[in-house]
């Protein structure tokens, strides 16, 4: 049983008009432990964003905010993190990465983060 909730927010972006920017902060406002990786380096809600892979451990979910065809050279590097979840936001979504998912046996959602956790579904 994880104790830890963390999420990694993949695809994170200092421009504050961009949904994993909002993500962010939401999260930290929910009280939800977040890394981040981004093409970008910098701090957002008080998340350092990475641009290098992280070998990160007791990721709970892996929120995607990086369209399918940018998704690819990622693929084994999320799998490898072992989330209990990875949530495709709005314009992510990626049959063959579901697919690798399913066998990997990694439950994974078409669902925005922001919504999930303005409903308290999150």
């Amino acid at each position: 049983m994880k104790i830890s909730k963390k999420t990694l927010v993949f695809g994170a972006s200092l421009n504050t008009g961009r949904y994993s920017n909002l993500a962010l902060h939401k999260l930290v406002a929910h009280g939800q432990e977040s890394v981040a990786f981004g093409l970008r380096a910098g701090e957002v809600a008080g998340v350092q964003i990475d641009t290098e892979l992280q070998p990160y451990t007791d990721i709970d979910t892996v929120t995607l905010y990086m369209n399918a065809t940018r998704q690819a050279p990622f693929y084994e590097y999320i799998i490898g993190l072992n989330p209990e979840r990875v949530l495709f936001n709005p314009g992510t979504e990626n049959p063959e990465f579901f697919k690798l998912l399913r066998e990997a046996g990694i439950e994974f959602e078409m669902a925005c983060t922001l919504v999930l956790l303005g409903s308290n579904q999150y």
